[in-house]
């Protein structure tokens, strides 16, 4: 009964920013970790950036220093902000969240970067 809905993907040129959201809906109690994967054709899906319920973050070292995950857990929504963009950030993002023992994946909002 939760679901999670991305947005703020588009098209952005090398060097500019983006902020994508992800807002959680449905019958939550809490949330214990939430996080941005990607996946770009021909990759496996990878993950990007998460946040646990303490407040822990973990960032890929391909995006250390250039974005930065948040959560607003008041209400229940993830935020990626994308800085200093490069053409192989280019990819899907999904927002995921673990909920007790369930897991739960956004459709996915497309983000490109041209030169």
């Amino acid at each position: 009964q939760v679901q999670l809905m991305e947005s703020g993907g588009g098209l952005v040129q090398a060097g500019g920013s983006l902020r994508l959201s992800c807002a959680a809906s449905g019958s939550i109690f809490s949330i214990d970790s939430m996080g941005w994967y990607r996946q770009a054709p021909g990759t496996e899906r990878e993950l990007v950036a998460a946040i646990n319920e303490d407040g822990h973050i973990y960032y890929a070292d391909s995006v250390k220093g250039r974005f930065t995950i948040s959560r607003d857990s008041a209400n229940n929504t993830l935020y990626l902000q994308m800085n200093s963009l490069k053409l192989e950030d280019t990819a899907s993002y999904y927002c995921a969240a673990e909920i007790g023992p369930t897991g739960y994946w956004g459709q996915g909002t497309q983000v490109t970067v041209s030169s």
